[in-house]
């Protein structure tokens, strides 16, 4: 390690840390996977959550060689996937250079995850691997939290085991917070306090962040917004903070100098950033565990794989997509996920 991180870690600290990467770059393990692209399609997929705001998301779909990659734009803007632009690559290259020829097109992150995530996943089918097998890692089933704004306890009531990760609010009250910490099934807060202009924003309150960090002792505590004020409050909980919604790049992290990362491939746009991400967490001891953007589609079955791959023990907020489709309710999926078994991302 090349600096301290307040003492030794012990118990279900240990089980999240991800397995250290000894070997070469994870990126150059894919980097030059050939491909070849001889069509382009979209699909559009959309959800009603609720009568404010319908999902909608694209899958990006590559066929070559007789095989089909794809990948899923998460952009939140419904509009934004109106008129969605073609890819105008074809032929055989290398997954390094498809990757470069991205660059030309000015994607946002989304949107150039959704490329990206397609061409690794043609790349690896059209050579008869697995992202596993191609970096020499093995899957392993995936622990996962359940995201949700709804009430905790019928789900408890249905599912103990189950843990969740949750977006504490400035209306929640010292007694709400109380009776949530007592079922002893929270493992992430997420204080959104990154977000700026969206609907799920939350304004700094030092009153909220001294509850959520007194009231769950052990909790990781996510995207606060940093002030003197807020700074006092969190006093004692440095360690637990992680951080989200800025992660972007190595460069990102290297900022922040987290204990704690929330790795949401989508944010790094490209599949280099996010794997020297990987590697750069892994080789410092920084806890990463998985996030998700409301996927629909094959982008929930990326962010598992690379769960089970890189930090399949962690809270990962990759729960299957039942779990965005209604309350509580018998048979759903139980953590952990099976470890998956299939060619491709």
């Amino acid at each position: 390690m090349d600096r301290e991180r307040g003492g030794d870690r012990s118990g279900e600290d240990v089980e999240l840390h991800v397995d250290r990467v000894t070997r070469m770059a994870l990126y150059d393990a894919v980097r030059g996977l050939e491909l070849e692209v001889e069509a382009f399609s979209t699909e559009r997929r959309e959800t009603a959550v609720s009568t404010d705001f319908t999902r909608v998301t694209t899958t990006v779909v590559l066929v070559g060689a007789g095989e089909t990659g794809n990948g899923e734009d998460v952009t939140y803007q419904a509009e934004a996937h109106d008129g969605f632009p073609a890819l105008r690559e074809r032929g055989r290259m290398t997954f390094a250079d498809y990757s470069r020829r991205l660059d030309e097109y000015g994607f946002e992150d989304y949107r150039r995850w959704a490329f990206e995530s397609a061409g690794l996943d043609l790349a690896l089918r059209q050579n008869g691997f697995s992202l596993g097998r191609a970096l020499g890692r093995e899957y392993r089933p995936v622990r996962f939290v359940v995201s949700t704004r709804l009430e905790i306890r019928p789900w408890l009531e249905l599912y103990p085991e189950l843990e969740f990760k949750l977006d504490p609010t400035s209306e929640w009250s010292d007694e709400h917070m109380r009776e949530i910490a007592a079922t002893g099934r929270v493992r992430v807060l997420d204080l959104k306090g990154q977000y700026h202009g969206t609907v799920v924003d939350q304004p700094p309150d030092p009153r909220l962040y001294r509850a959520v960090a007194e009231t769950f002792p052990e909790a990781i505590i996510e995207d606060p917004a940093l002030t003197d004020e807020t700074r006092e409050a969190l006093r004692g909980a440095e360690q637990r903070l992680s951080w989200d919604a800025p992660i972007h790049s190595v460069g990102d992290i290297e900022k922040r100098d987290p204990r704690y990362v929330n790795i949401k491939p989508s944010r790094f746009g490209a599949v280099e950033r996010l794997l020297d991400a990987v590697d750069h967490c892994a080789a410092r001891e920084i806890t990463m565990y998985g996030g998700g953007q409301f996927e629909l589609g094959v982008g929930r079955l990326h962010i598992q794989a690379l769960a089970s791959l890189f930090y399949a023990g962690a809270p990962n907020d990759v729960a299957p997509g039942e779990y965005n489709e209604g309350g509580a309710r018998p048979g759903l999926p139980q953590s952990p996920l099976p470890a998956p078994d299939r060619l491709g991302l």
